[in-house]
Order: C-alpha cells, then sequence, then structure tokens
C-alpha cells in the first residue's frame, strides 16, 4: 500500500511538471494561449492515464508494456479528439 502512495505522489508531481510547460511557454509567447479549463483537461487526461498505468501494472507484471501502449493510444486520441476534433463530435476542438 506504502507503496501504490509514493507512486501516486511521483504521478502527481510528474503532472504538475508537464503542465508547468505550457504555463511557462504563455509568459514567453502569445501563440500558447491555455484557459484554465484546458489546464484542467490537460491534467485530468495525464493523471488519469497515468492512474490506470500505475494501478493495473501493480496487478500483472508480465502485460506493462501492451498496457502503456493501449493507455498512451487511447490518451493521445482523446488529446487529438479535443485539440483538432479527429472526430465528427460536438465538443471537438478548433
Amino acid at each position: 500500500m506504502q507503496v501504490l502512495f509514493k507512486k501516486l505522489i511521483v504521478l502527481t508531481l510528474g503532472v504538475g511538471l508537464v503542465l508547468l510547460v505550457p504555463l511557462a511557454a504563455m509568459q514567453f509567447t502569445d501563440e500558447v494561449v491555455w484557459t484554465r479549463t484546458d489546464f484542467i483537461a490537460a491534467g485530468a487526461l495525464l493523471f488519469g492515464a497515468g492512474l490506470a498505468y500505475v494501478l493495473i501494472t501493480t496487478q500483472t507484471r508480465a502485460q506493462r508494456l501492451p498496457v502503456a501502449i493501449v493507455i498512451a493510444g487511447l490518451f493521445l486520441l482523446v488529446w487529438a479528439q479535443l485539440a483538432v476534433g479527429i472526430f465528427d463530435a460536438p465538443f471537438a476542438g478548433s
């Protein structure tokens, strides 16, 4: 249980560090314009994907690579949909 708690702390810190990249870019250029909603969506996607990986791989060591590939693929698919709308959906990006 303590190992899982440590992994969740590392995951949370990692997501925070990744979200610092667009925050820092917004300070130097006008081409990166994220709203609070963008940060929340990105944080939820990153944390959700990481949490899914942590929870699944603590149970099955032999399937870490296939699980990582599936989670990364789903993450990228949702991210692309939200960013540019690759499917015809009402919540598609610009």
